[in-house]
């Protein structure tokens, strides 16, 4: 071997080094790229399945709003309000569109608050309702109208006696009340369609039974207290 053979070998192993080196660095660059796209991957799904999970939770929120907000229309309906005051306007509608812009996630967001302020509306309403006699039990909110009535008469004979004594007054005043239970049952039968109202499918529990009670035993205690006092006198 001569001088030339001996610089050759340096040379060529000089030369291999680079290019054993260009192989390394690029499957490092591929690694790195790999691990990239892969975290894209990972975020791509779950951002995919995040906005699936809120797909669906957003359509089951939409189910359970609709339904409360079909019983409320039609209890407010029943209140009196207008048809047209239930039905969201143009700006309304162009606010609730810019809300829920943002996708599923928005879409949700804006159901959840909308079920909140349904369901803060029915509890005013209920809130309501408990001083509204028309939602009260039956015969509660009949005693109302069939009471009055029942103690108008009975309440005069009273005042009659207290104020004439035993006299010609209080007989007269006793025998004309003796109609008069049947006359305050059918002016509070008439009274009660008057002040409630139901829907047009339903059917108003005026509690006839429980309301002649009501209406007869005033003047049968009114009526036995005066012959009492007649007989006494």
């Amino acid at each position: 071997m001569g001088p030339s053979a001996t610089v050759a070998g340096p040379v060529r192993q000089r030369d291999a080094a680079p290019a054993a080196a260009e192989p390394s660095a690029g499957w490092a660059e591929y690694l790195a790229a790999a691990r990239q796209l892969d975290g894209v991957r990972r975020s791509a799904a779950a951002a995919a399945g995040e906005q699936a999970r809120s797909a669906e939770a957003a359509r089951e929120e939409l189910t359970v709003v609709r339904t409360g907000l079909a019983s409320q229309q039609e209890r407010l309906r029943e209140l009196g309000v207008p048809a047209i005051s239930l039905v969201p306007s143009p700006p309304e509608l162009s606010e609730a569109a810019r809300s829920m812009a943002g996708g599923p996630a928005a879409v949700l967001a804006a159901l959840r608050a909308a079920r909140g302020r349904a369901e803060a509306a029915d509890a005013a309403l209920a809130a309501r309702r408990r001083f509204r006699p028309g939602s009260w039990p039956a015969r509660p909110r009949n005693l109302l109208v069939y009471g009055p009535f029942a103690l108008v008469v009975p309440l005069i004979q009273l005042a009659v006696y207290v104020a004439t004594g035993v006299g010609p007054a209080t007989v007269a005043a006793l025998i004309c009340g003796l109609p008069m239970p049947a006359v305050a049952f059918v002016a509070g039968w008439i009274g009660i369609g008057r002040l409630f109202r139901v829907a047009p499918s339903e059917r108003l529990d005026r509690t006839v039974r429980f309301g002649a009670l009501v209406c007869l035993v005033p003047a049968v205690l009114a009526t036995a207290g005066l012959l009492l006092a007649l007989l006494a006198g």
